[in-house]
């Protein structure tokens, strides 16, 4: 009997030093999984329904070869700021542009726009006009995130550069983890 408890302890100390490490350090799987890669996906798959333009581009409709502008999502309370969230964001929207077959005008390799260190690409109305008028944009994807106790909200829309009209907008809701936290706290 005290040889099968020893037994016993041994291997629930095995199964929790297991089960720390499994928490401390993120495996390829978990990796794979990402959720907030898979939610921002979701979100634009769901904002570019709204639009009545196909899911992919095998399918085109006139004008759906226009390219697509992605601005980095802001903090709502102060526009004029962002966060590497934002901006992973902001990478995730144009990734899943880019994959279903769209044209994304790349921001980042531009001067024309408004670029504050450490923010990403905050597209002011004259600007958004005129790189939306020099690349026949069909549309600029831009957003918002505000931060709960919880819950991190955020909302996207699809505006139609030549007149600001909003021709699609998607909310969604992320859990403030530790990833989400951390990707806030990060300039």
């Amino acid at each position: 009997m005290h040889r099968a408890l020893k037994l016993f302890f041994v291997a629930a100390m095995l199964a929790a030093s297991a089960a720390c490490q499994t928490l401390d350090e993120p495996t390829w799987e978990a990796a794979r999984e990402e959720r907030l890669r898979q939610a921002n996906y979701q979100a634009t798959a769901a904002l570019m329904r709204q639009t009545g333009l196909p899911a992919s581009t095998s399918n085109r409709q006139p004008g759906s070869d226009a390219p697509f502008i992605v601005a980095t999502l802001a903090n709502v309370n102060a526009l004029e700021q962002s966060s590497t969230l934002g901006r992973v964001i902001s990478e995730h929207i144009g990734s899943w542009l880019t994959q279903s077959g769209r044209q994304v005008v790349e921001m980042k390799v531009r001067n024309s726009i408004y670029m504050k260190r450490n923010e990403g690409e905050f597209l002011l109305t004259r600007e958004i006009r005129e790189v939306a008028a020099a690349h026949d944009a069909q549309g600029v994807v831009v957003g918002t995130y505000a931060e709960g106790a919880v819950f991190l909200h955020v909302s996207l829309k699809l505006v139609d550069p030549a007149n600001s009209q909003v021709l699609a907008a998607h909310d969604y809701t992320l859990p403030l983890d530790r990833q989400i936290k951390s990707l806030l706290r990060a300039r």
